[in-house]
């Protein structure tokens, strides 16, 4: 529930004694069944929904009605027990100790969890040998590089050994090296340990990588629980043939007898063309290129195909919800 605190300096004061109040639903009506050892691709747009779940999930907050169990615990019931079959990682945050050395963190959390000796150093070698984190185990943490603190966050997180991991955007802002090697460890703790793994992030590249399964939510409800091949099956029809003149072909069109390809934009000497599969073959679309009007000394010299990605149909299906919104809001604003 949120204040509506009014425009003008007017209304203001009046609301401040008479307050208005809207109720907004974070999350509305999310039926949802998680198996052990999945890796999950927890996605939306911004305030859709995601990081409220993780919060429902760890028992942060309480939910307002309908049933939540994780490993058969109510969370924000029974938030120690919760807690010791959960590790959690937030890209924003961290759970390490600012002036302490890396080391020293772990040792602390060793302690707060009751991590026995030989299972402590069983987990924190096989982390620190898969992350590559020998050398800055002794630094301050407020000296790591933004990789480095995120790799003490991920093994922080997973010293107790939890059957369940949540991370909420764990690779943001990180270089391409660090973001691999986090995703590459992710990958081979739930191949090793079936460790399950709820990850919300907006760089979807990182779902393409690891997740099995993909779940989008919007305005607090699941729209979409795909496969991420079944998501290209389903959702990725479109594809780019790229053609490559010997120099920039000004007013090139297409054919008319293609009618269902458009060019889509021009890179110096390079057209992308974009077409329906389900409508148009590459072969045809190629074969047809052979009636286009080319000016005098330009020439066809390659062409290549450019499938849809996870990527490319998760941000469309983003594109077209916003867009049928934002036409519902001026209809009803009319």
């Amino acid at each position: 529930m949120c204040c509506n605190k009014g425009q003008g300096t007017r209304e203001k004061v009046t609301r401040l004694f008479s307050p208005r109040y809207k109720t907004v639903r974070a999350v509305d009506g999310i039926d949802l069944c998680i198996k052990r050892g999945e890796i999950i691709g927890w996605l939306g747009p911004n305030g859709a929904g995601k990081s409220t779940t993780i919060k429902l999930l760890t028992g942060v907050l309480h939910p307002d009605g309908g049933a939540l169990k994780v490993n058969n615990l109510i969370p924000s019931k029974r938030r120690v027990e919760n807690a010791r079959q959960i590790g959690v990682v937030y890209g924003q945050r961290s759970q390490l100790w600012w002036d302490l050395p890396l080391i020293d963190s772990f040792e602390i959390l060793k302690a707060m969890y009751r991590i026995p000796p030989a299972q402590y150093r069983a987990n924190l070698d096989f982390m620190i040998e898969l992350l590559n984190m020998q050398s800055f185990l002794e630094q301050p943490v407020r000296k790591l590089s933004l990789g480095q603190r995120m790799k003490g966050d991920i093994v922080a997180s997973l010293l107790h050994e939890p059957p369940i991991l949540y991370l909420d955007e764990p690779t943001i802002g990180l270089d391409v090296v660090s973001k691999n090697a986090i995703l590459n460890f992710i990958g081979a703790l739930n191949a090793n340990r079936h460790t399950t793994v709820l990850l919300t992030t907006h760089n979807l590249s990182d779902v393409e990588h690891l997740c099995k399964r993909i779940l989008i939510i919007d305005h607090g409800k699941i729209i979409l629980d795909v496969l991420p091949d079944d998501l290209i099956q389903r959702y990725g029809k479109q594809r780019q043939l790229i053609v490559e003149f010997s120099r920039a072909p000004d007013g090139f069109v297409l054919p008319i007898t293609i009618n269902k390809a458009v060019i889509a934009r021009r890179e110096g000497n390079k057209v992308v063309i974009v077409f329906n599969r389900d409508d148009l073959s590459a072969l045809q679309l190629i074969a047809s290129l052979s009636e286009a009007a080319l000016p005098t000394g330009v020439n066809i010299v390659d062409v290549s195909i450019k499938d849809d990605n996870v990527e490319s149909v998760i941000t469309r299906i983003y594109e077209d919800r916003e867009g049928k919104g934002t036409a519902r809001q001026e209809k009803q604003a009319r």
